[in-house]
């Protein structure tokens, strides 16, 4: 493997950020572009290029015109909407599904149709493209149950509904916002868990393990978001159902791929459910998580360049080493985040403290005077011996700052230290 390497992000948010800068990392690696990218990543020493993510021309022509060995696709969007199959027609390196295998997170019917041909255990379900059939459907589940619109939603596509009423309404809302079916499934009970498999074809990697908080407020209350704080490791999984995950979890799905021939390389986000009867599978995600990507990639001994290369060359993957040291990352969100977000407001700077990294995302302006630019703006984030310490690290941190149209949650981490 020659030295001096070029690789392309795609995406803008903290996700993308941390990826970028990992890559940045690796020896292997010269220069690091991030398209669209965000004002936050030259202080890792990315360099943002402004090219829309859903501008695949011009990306393509970017990619060839900048010796670029290969491309890591951040967003689903993109990966649905087939970046994977355009820059392979142009005879280009990308890391990420082709828009067949996407669908496992574009559609959650899609999904649930192949859990059920590959036996991986998920919640009972059924999926309706008419409004009254859905609503009579409410008479087969018991409440709460869980109402998904079937495409991308930001991670804010599914709503928990704790009655009759309740669920009546849900249902009518997503199908008069356009949604032409809607999933509904039984509303598991248990801790969940973010597991990431790097997949080459029928060979893969399992990544560190971590922790999403997608409620909007603290005591997982409040609406779905696309996560609000992360933390990786989980001291609280036990051994033997970390192991009943891998065996009845991973392995299923990577042989419904191969059996699929969908001759998939990427990573595959599985959102497990712990329940009383063992590991249930909750959605799949074709890309990395955000913010779960910002507290497992520190945890990454292995180099994640060579994780990538070796995957998009058909070779032998590098086994992945992993460091003791606990993350924890907490989301500064703008107010009103999800619903009604506000933007504009002044964040002003995020002074340097030892052990405390900012992973940038919707900010605006400069880093001299740096703005909301909506929704989750940043992530603040600790490596400790222990969660116990990045936890306090990072709330001493925030308590700090002055962001007085900025929310967050207070008990990230939590579940772990209890």
């Amino acid at each position: 493997m020659s030295e001096g390497k070029n690789v392309l992000v795609i995406g803008s948010g903290g996700r993308e950020f941390a990826i970028a800068k990992a890559l940045k990392q690796s020896e292997h690696v010269n220069h690091v572009y991030c398209a669209p990218g965000n004002v936050g990543m030259p202080t890792v020493g990315v360099e943002p290029v402004a090219i829309a993510e859903n501008d695949f021309a011009a990306l393509i022509k970017f990619a060839k015109e900048h010796q670029v060995t290969w491309t890591f696709v951040g967003p689903e969007t993109a990966l649905v909407d087939g970046i994977v199959d355009e820059f392979h027609q142009a005879g280009l390196k990308i890391f990420g599904p082709d828009a067949r295998a996407a669908q496992l997170e574009g559609s959650k019917d899609y999904a649930l149709n192949f859990m059920q041909q590959a036996k991986v255990p998920t919640a009972k379900h059924t999926t309706y493209d008419q409004l009254n059939a859905a609503r009579e459907g409410l008479d087969q589940y018991g409440f709460p149950v869980v109402i998904k619109a079937n495409g991308l939603e930001g991670g804010k596509g599914v709503v928990i509904a704790p009655d009759q009423a309740s669920a009546a309404v849900t249902l009518t809302q997503m199908f008069q916002a356009g949604q032409t079916r809607v999933v509904l499934e039984e509303c598991l009970q248990g801790p969940e868990y973010s597991l990431f498999v790097l997949i080459e074809n029928g060979q893969y990697r399992i990544l560190p393990m971590a922790q999403d908080h997608k409620r909007a407020y603290d005591q997982d209350k409040g609406p779905n978001t696309g996560g609000m704080g992360a933390y990786s490791p989980l001291p609280q999984l036990a051994d033997a159902d970390y192991q009943r995950m891998i065996d009845e979890v991973v392995k299923q799905t990577v042989k419904g791929l191969v059996d699929g021939g969908y001759h998939y390389h990427g990573i595959l986000y599985i959102g497990l459910m712990l329940t009383a009867a063992g590991p249930k599978v909750i959605e799949y995600n074709v890309r990395l998580g955000d913010p779960e990507t910002q507290v497992i990639l520190p945890r990454l001994k292995t180099d994640l360049f060579e994780l990538v290369d070796a995957c998009l060359n058909d070779e032998e993957l590098p086994q992945v080493e992993v460091h003791e040291q606990a993350v924890l990352g907490v989301v500064l969100a703008a107010k009103g985040y999800p619903t009604n977000p506000v933007h504009g407001q002044n964040l002003g700077t995020f002074p340097a403290k030892p052990g405390i990294t900012i992973d940038y995302a919707n900010v605006a302006g400069d880093l001299t005077k740096l703005t909301g630019a909506g929704g989750r703006l940043l992530m603040v984030i600790s490596e400790a011996d222990d969660l116990k310490t990045a936890q306090a690290n990072v709330y001493t941190y925030i308590n700090q700052l002055d962001v007085p149209e900025c929310e967050y949650r207070h008990d990230i981490g939590d579940k772990a230290l209890k």
